[in-house]
């Protein structure tokens, strides 16, 4: 039986057809036996050897929210399973390609727990909350805490040797444009928008790289850096202050969509 794949919050679409894109093999084992009543959370598949219960179903579901909702119930389940088993392939293709060592992705992985952190309080607190008073002021106590953090906005350029990074900055201190020479030259994928990394706070990225990039005054190029990914050339464009957005926005956000 072929089924449709339900569209995530990106708009991105994954088949089955994806396994044979990527040139992941996967052992994909659907449950075929009947599930046994004391059974609460079963497991409907197996993808490699890691299982896909009840519950992580029940989870895409509350997270694809909107996409599902002209769909009966069994079609549903069905559509949602099949794109977790998709997601299970295409992830496993993913980690084998080290894509989670990337600048990129560790900021956006950091951008994506804070958020949902926030998100968890807020919604877990609120059930508590009766009046907006009583939301707002679980708000305020806990932005108090972030409020007053330091963030920078940078580009960077990664290479794989010292030699290369010093060739960078030579093209740099000659005028050569940042963005341009990141596009040509940076190995990391957010190279394909000129480096930018966009606004991080210290935690975001690895010390080596943080403690260069605050130090820089806005518009400096640093000397080449070396982390565990390689070797960077810096440039700060912007430092602020971290804010914490208002209540009434977060609120918004910490309900269903």
């Amino acid at each position: 039986m072929t089924t449709s794949f339900p569209e995530t919050k990106t708009g991105l679409r994954l088949g089955l057809a994806s396994a044979a894109v990527t040139g992941c093999v996967a052992l994909v084992l659907f449950a075929g036996l009947p599930l046994r009543a004391e059974d609460a959370n079963p497991v409907l598949a197996k993808v490699n050897g890691s299982e896909i219960r009840q519950s992580d179903v029940a989870l895409a579901e509350e997270e694809l929210g909107p996409s599902l909702a002209q769909m009966d119930p069994a079609t549903k389940k069905d559509n949602v399973l099949s794109f977790l088993i998709d997601m299970k392939i295409v992830a496993k293709a993913a980690e084998d390609k080290k894509v989670e060592n990337s600048e990129e992705f560790k900021k956006r992985l950091a951008f994506t727990r804070s958020r949902l952190l926030m998100d968890s309080l807020l919604a877990n607190e609120g059930k508590a909350a009766t009046t907006d008073d009583a939301m707002k002021k679980v708000y305020d106590e806990a932005s108090k805490q972030i409020a007053g953090e330091q963030e920078v906005h940078a580009r960077h350029i990664l290479v794989e040797t010292e030699d290369e990074a010093k060739a960078v900055k030579a093209e740099l201190d000659k005028g050569a444009d940042f963005a341009e020479l990141a596009k040509k030259k940076s190995k990391d994928p957010g190279s394909a928008d000129g480096g930018d990394l966009g606004f991080f706070t210290k935690e975001q990225m690895v010390p080596e790289f943080s403690t260069v990039a605050f130090a820089l005054e806005p518009g400096k190029i640093s000397d080449p850096v070396k982390s565990q990914f390689g070797w960077h050339i810096i440039k700060v464009r912007k430092s602020a202050t971290a804010r914490p957005p208002s209540s009434s926005r977060s609120k918004a956000r910490s309900r269903p969509m």
